[in-house]
């Protein structure tokens, strides 16, 4: 037979899904593990929301919509970014698709020719160094230090750009590290942007979870010049507890989102009828159970910052959103823990499943091969197992 297509083959598995199933697994086994892996918040979704489904079912909106998505919904997305970000957007600037990890890859689809670089700064979210591959660009690596708070500088940027660079992947606030970056860095990202003209990709689907009072400020914001290379990816997963729905949008330029447009009516076609209803309402509605969340996500975050600063061997820093720590193990390396000789993050978080049956995902996949990631979106019980079962593995 013939070989099969190569860049398809190099695509590898997502570190996180990989340690979340051999947990779930576990579990199905019988066997007692706490998960701390995917990134995926244990609120059910706001009844108010289900409601509107249900809705959509009795009336019958179950038939294909436009491949980029339902004006009713583009408007509310319009909405939602002009009073939380500032941001003014037309309905045809608007692309809807089916989750903004898919809303990714097609904006690298619309920007990206074979041999085009794409820089990521790192720690970075593990699909995006497989969809650069997937689409035929080069991914260029721009290592954020934990000492610099885990942030890529403007002047690391520059230096990284070369007449090959078509585009920078921003994620921001970030998974894995939980970072966010100020108004001030933005804007010296951005004017480096603008200069070497290249184009932003700016995930911010953590937006809505940003904690201690801090303002959220959108790249996009920062100007005409800016906002016309931009491609904002956003959506109802993290926010609403709606990770299953499966909707995100972009906006971009209206040139932009013909592009995407057309890419989706070829290939995916429409997101859900029902769930594209279920986000207006998500949109559109009271914004409090977003606020709860957050709330919660906050009193979580500070506890397990707690716990792991106060072991020995271990630490990590305040992230500022979404819902993720970074667990700096350098420290371990080298040790003997469970009988098990600790060389690596990957081994690390083994040895855990293994003998702590705790479940987090080694930061090898995420460009930072000395952490490991715990998502807190957890509750607040299994935090605390999970840290007295992290405090006694550490003891060996």
């Amino acid at each position: 037979m013939k070989e099969l297509a190569q860049i398809a083959s190099a695509v590898q598995v997502s570190s996180t899904m990989a340690i979340d199933a051999l947990a779930k697994q576990m579990k199905a086994d019988g066997i007692d593990v706490i998960g701390f892996g995917a990134g995926e918040p244990d609120f059910n979704t706001p009844d108010h929301i289900k409601a509107a489904a249900d809705r959509a079912i009795a009336e019958n909106v179950t038939r294909y919509t436009p491949a980029s998505g339902t004006v009713a919904l583009k408007e509310a997305v319009c909405k939602r970014m002009r009073e939380d970000c500032g941001l003014d957007y037309k309905p045809s600037q608007v692309v809807i698709s089916s989750g903004a990890k898919h809303c990714v890859y097609i904006a690298l689809r619309a920007l990206v020719n074979p041999g085009d670089e794409v820089i990521l700064p790192a720690p970075f979210w593990v699909s995006y160094l497989e969809m650069v591959r997937m689409v035929g660009g080069v991914p260029v690596v721009v290592t954020a230090q934990e000492s610099a708070g885990f942030k890529m500088t403007a002047e690391q940027l520059a230096a990284a750009i070369t007449p090959k660079t078509k585009a920078l992947i921003l994620n921001n606030p970030c998974n894995p590290t939980g970072m966010v970056y100020s108004k001030e860095e933005l804007e010296a990202i951005a004017r480096v942007c603008v200069e070497r003209d290249i184009y932003i990709i700016s995930d911010e689907i953590y937006y809505g979870l940003v904690y201690d009072g801090r303002e959220f400020a959108s790249v996009a914001s920062f100007g005409a010049d800016v906002k016309e290379r931009t491609i904002l990816i956003n959506g109802v997963s993290k926010s609403y507890a709606m990770t299953g729905w499966r909707i995100g949008y972009l906006l971009s330029s209206e040139k932009i989102a013909k592009v995407m447009a057309n890419y989706l009516s070829n290939s995916t076609g429409s997101p859900s009828s029902i769930s594209q209803a279920a986000s207006v309402a998500a949109l559109n509605g009271s914004q409090h159970c977003v606020k709860e969340m957050r709330q919660s996500f906050e009193e979580r975050r500070n506890y397990i910052v707690g716990r792991v600063n106060a072991m020995e061997g271990v630490s990590c820093i305040k992230p500022e959103g979404a819902f993720y720590i970074m667990m700096n193990v350098e420290k371990q390396l080298g040790r003997t823990i469970c009988g098990e000789t600790i060389n690596s993050s990957d081994d690390f978080a083994a040895a855990l499943l293994r003998h702590g049956l705790v479940a987090a995902v080694p930061g090898t996949g995420f460009g930072a091969p000395n952490f490991v990631r715990w998502s807190y979106a957890v509750s607040m019980d299994s935090i605390k197992k999970g840290m007295d079962r992290l405090e006694e593995f550490l003891k060996g």
